[in-house]
């Protein structure tokens, strides 16, 4: 009875264009890339515009060196959860450095380091979520977020993306003990940013805290790479942020930065921190020379060449609209690395990702339920290890591309 039950859940995704493979990386995370599909065959050399390695430091060889160092230093693993026997030196003085880093945004800080960012904010929501509070969602939060919000026991409210105006009418309606306002701070697939200036003035009118999963945010944004909170210089204790270890820092696992008081609750009640192995401190270890680069003169160069590299694929995207416009791609408003380019048709989205990949170029198509119906797309990402040329390339081929869709 299973297996003709996943059976006919198999044909269905496969008849609306949903299936699911692995390629698997022969070499490491850079915008070339050997890849072979789920390891068969040979592997052929990709350029890579779908990884979240933002400033490129996944293969830095100082972070690879640290990583190295750490785990000659401390092992392989951490051989417990982080209250039994797991917690190292090298997560400790991670903590500390990143508590450092939020303390200009949020009062009384300390930080909490989790093996994963789905981890970190499957603890905050599920600890913090009690049966007295409700939890008001943006529409486009990360899966996460979502399954969060699922586990905990607080009412759960929807308002329609960055929509502050229906969230306002959420939040006097209610009459909760607990309100939590959760929203990504850049959304993984449309790549805008939270409205948080704006949250912040509802959160004080309301009494309502705000979580904010700022995964692709931090490295990127702000002064030194702090973050979202530091990108829009707003300061509060209302603030509870993740921030993910494993995008732009290059490396793993993510953080949560709150109000002392908070961290502590999460240390004592929050099953997903409890109830699991401490990640390698070798991970924690090479992270601390990750926040080095990001936050020095590097990280600002690196940042700058994101930049510049986001303004040539929109200004060529631009060109490529006016030129095709029966192509049917649409833009969205951007200014971060993650750069989409709706296609609408989870068909028409796999064929042109498979286009791109025969020439080289490797753009993952996204389709629901990761997005929502009708809006397939590419979503394209920058690495400051990408060039100009790069660039180039990947506007030559979605160009020709956008003809022959014209002209079929």
């Amino acid at each position: 009875m299973l297996l003709e039950q996943l059976g006919r859940a198999a044909a269905e995704r496969a008849a609306n264009a949903l299936t699911r493979c692995r390629s698997v990386a022969h070499t490491a995370c850079e915008p070339h890339q050997a890849i072979s599909r789920d390891g068969q065959g040979t592997s052929n050399s990709l350029l890579s515009f779908c990884s979240n390695d933002y400033l490129g430091l996944a293969n830095h060889p100082a972070v690879v060196e640290a990583f190295v160092e750490g785990a000659r230093r401390y092992g392989a693993g951490s051989g417990a959860s982080h209250l039994v026997c797991g917690h190292s030196l090298a997560h400790h003085q991670l903590e500390a450095k990143l508590a450092m880093w939020q303390a200009p945004y949020i009062p009384d800080v300390r930080a909490l380091y989790f093996c994963t960012g789905y981890m970190a904010n499957l603890a905050v929501l599920s600890a913090l979520g009690t049966s007295d509070a409700t939890l008001f969602c943006d529409k486009l939060n990360h899966a996460s977020l979502i399954d969060g919000a699922l586990l905990a026991r607080a009412e759960v409210r929807r308002y329609p993306h960055r929509d502050t105006g229906a969230l306002n009418r959420q939040l006097s309606a209610s009459n909760s003990p607990l309100k939590l306002i959760v929203t990504d701070g850049v959304f993984s697939m449309d790549g805008d940013i939270a409205p948080l200036a704006e949250l912040l003035v509802l959160a004080e009118l309301h009494d309502a805290w705000i979580v904010v999963d700022d995964a692709h945010g931090f490295g990127v944004l702000g002064e030194q790479g702090r973050g979202l909170l530091a990108h829009l210089g707003l300061k509060s204790k209302r603030f509870i942020y993740v921030g993910t270890l494993g995008k732009a820092a290059g490396v793993a696992g993510a953080f949560v930065a709150a109000h002392t008081a908070i961290v502590e609750h999460l240390v004592n009640v929050a099953r997903p921190y409890i109830y699991t192995t401490a990640a390698p401190p070798a991970v924690a270890h090479a992270l601390l020379t990750s926040l080095t680069l990001i936050g020095g003169d590097e990280g600002r160069q690196r940042r700058r060449q994101v930049a510049e590299l986001i303004a040539l694929l929109r200004g060529g995207l631009e060109i490529l609209q006016a030129r095709h416009p029966k192509a049917g791609w649409r833009m969205i408003n951007s200014a971060t690395p993650i750069q989409p380019l709706v296609v609408g048709d989870n068909a028409a989205a796999l064929t042109l990702s498979q286009a791109l990949a025969a020439d080289g170029i490797r753009v993952t198509a996204i389709r629901p339920p990761t997005v929502p119906d009708g809006t397939a797309r590419l979503r394209i990402t920058f690495s400051a290890e990408h060039t100009r040329a790069d660039v180039a390339r990947l506007l030559n081929s979605l160009q020709i591309l956008a003809a022959n869709r014209e002209s079929a």
